[in-house]
């Protein structure tokens, strides 16, 4: 029984790997063409989806990282309601009556 999970978790691996090799763009594989990575993960099933793994997946995008925390908002960028004065003011009006529509 164990045997075959084991050989149903490294054939889920092979497809995963090959899925992942067949759906990458090919201007973002890394290191040898994307055909050669085919050939590669479909000839050497275990051992070809490691190396791919390590060696040709392109790599995820970092995100900047904010140097201060919480982060304020740019200048220009809009705020939330509660932080506009004219806003606040407004509403004052509006509630007790001022406003003549």
């Amino acid at each position: 029984m164990a045997g075959v999970l084991i050989g149903l978790a490294l054939l889920a691996f092979w497809l995963f790997s090959l899925f992942d090799v067949v759906t990458t763009p090919e201007d973002e594989v890394r290191n040898v063409p994307k055909p050669l990575w085919i050939l590669i993960v479909v000839l050497i099933p275990l051992l070809g989806g490691l190396i791919w793994m390590a060696r040709g997946r392109p790599r995820a995008a970092q995100a900047p990282r904010p140097t201060t925390w919480p982060v304020s908002p740019a200048p220009g960028m809009p705020k939330g309601p509660d932080d506009d004065p004219d806003f606040l003011r407004d509403l004052d009006r509006r509630m007790r009556g001022d406003d003549v529509n």
